[in-house]
Parts: C-alpha cells; sequence; structure tokens
C-alpha cells in the first residue's frame, strides 16, 4: 500500500449537508477500493485566483490515505463522474516516521576523555630520555 494525499474542489452553491455527504461518499470510495484513512482536514471555503469552471470561490478538502496503486484508478474514474467535483489532484508521499521507529534508534554519545594537564618540566625530561637512547 502506498500513501496518498487527495485534494478536492467542490462547487461553493451546495449546502452544507450536502458537502458533507459529498465528503462521506468519497470516504466510502477509497474504503471500497480498499484504502484506509489516515487524516482529513476540515472543509474550507477558499477564494480562488482565477476562475475554474466560472467559479471564484470553492470549498477546499484534504484527505490523507493508504491505498494499492490499482485501486487508484478505480477510484480516479468515480471522482471524475462526480458532477459536484469541479477539480482534485492526487499526491504520492513518503510514508511518515511513527514515533515507535524514531525512539527505537537511540543515539550514542562518546565521551571524550579528559587530558590531565602536563607540566612542561615532565615534557622535557620525556624528551631528554628519548633524546639520550
Amino acid at each position: 500500500m502506498r500513501f496518498y494525499e487527495l485534494t478536492y474542489l467542490i462547487k461553493p452553491d451546495l449546502s452544507e449537508e450536502k458537502a458533507r455527504n459529498l465528503s462521506e461518499k468519497i470516504n466510502s470510495f477509497i474504503q471500497e477500493e480498499g484504502g484506509i484513512l489516515d487524516k482529513s482536514q476540515k472543509m474550507a471555503t477558499k477564494k480562488l485566483g482565477y476562475p475554474i469552471k466560472k467559479e471564484t470561490t470553492i470549498l477546499l478538502k484534504t484527505l490523507v490515505f493508504y491505498l494499492n496503486p490499482e485501486g487508484l484508478e478505480n477510484l480516479e474514474k468515480k471522482l471524475k463522474e462526480t458532477t459536484d467535483i469541479l477539480r482534485f489532484l492526487f499526491l504520492s508521499k513518503k510514508t511518515p516516521k511513527t514515533m515507535a521507529k524514531i525512539s527505537a534508534e537511540p543515539k550514542i554519545v562518546k565521551k571524550a576523555k579528559l587530558k590531565t594537564k602536563v607540566e612542561l618540566k615532565e615534557i622535557e625530561k620525556t624528551l631528554e630520555e628519548i633524546l639520550e637512547e
């Protein structure tokens, strides 16, 4: 299974109840294809920089889910058939790291050995001993 993000734009003239029903319908499409929903953002109203199908404001919703690549094609067909969706975009994402994996790899910190200060006289003695040999 791969990790995907689906962002879709809905017509703003839909009532709140119809928009919620459409969102649940899309969630059921994902689950019918064997997908597992991970995250779902609240539906937000956004103003567009340019009109899409003569609409300047839209309802935006983003879903994050796991799905097999074969199921993605069928999901795309179902979304294209839905007339209330203006546009949609699938993004393939990297699988997120879980906290268990992160904490399982402890970092090993090596302690530096403390060097004792050596006096100049001791260094001179050792040098003289080496030179005498």
